[in-house]
């Protein structure tokens, strides 16, 4: 696992999803607050066992074992603090925590489950390409949702993230109109019934 070269890649991957383009501070330090929410996400993503890649690091998925268990008030309010101040500012980071409220409310709050915080595949791999990175990702995380018999919980604010995800299996729970005026689709994946 090249750690850098994967914190690169979420990085550019990062820059076409709505949420993050929306919550990282439009300033001269805009590339090293994208890094510095990579490095997050992925630090985050290895401490949990839950950083999934492809052989070239060009698909990357941070998919959760969630079972309400938190990590502790204080460790996620100095995390939140520290991303406030490198990555969305003090009024962007207040105005993500008010719609993340609102999204996690929409998963399960008792049991467990798997939920799929991020997935992206760089450009060069989209679609059918030879490595077919997309499917064999996807197979990763079935295959985790079989052995555990647990459902995937995922998100998106892109209507053809959602189109794929229903073409993999996953049906549509619910639409929401995200307060940018976008259209969220949330989703679940069910192994029991496939």
């Amino acid at each position: 696992m090249n750690k850098e070269r994967i914190i690169s890649n979420v990085a550019k991957l990062l820059q076409e999803i709505p949420t993050s383009m929306e919550i990282v501070k439009d300033d001269h330090k805009k590339e090293q607050r994208f890094q510095y929410l990579a490095k997050h996400m992925v630090e985050k993503a290895i401490k949990r066992d839950a950083l999934l890649t492809c052989d070239d690091d060009s698909g990357i998925a941070i998919f959760f074992k969630e079972d309400g268990t938190s990590e502790g008030f204080w460790y996620e309010m100095i995390n939140d603090i520290k991303l406030a101040l490198n990555v969305t500012g003090i009024k962007k980071g207040l105005k993500a925590l008010k719609n993340q409220k609102f999204i996690r409310k929409q998963r399960p709050n008792k049991g467990a489950y798997l939920y799929c915080w991020f997935w992206g595949v760089l450009p060069d791999s989209r679609g059918l390409t030879d490595k077919k990175t997309p499917y064999k990702m996807k197979d990763q995380m079935f295959e985790i949702a079989k052995k555990e018999q647990l459902p995937i919980y995922a998100e998106t604010r892109l209507r053809r993230v959602s189109v794929a995800y229903r073409r993999y299996g996953f049906e549509l729970l619910k639409e929401w109109e995200h307060p940018s005026g976008d259209t969220m689709y949330f989703l679940k994946y069910d192994p029991t019934k496939h």
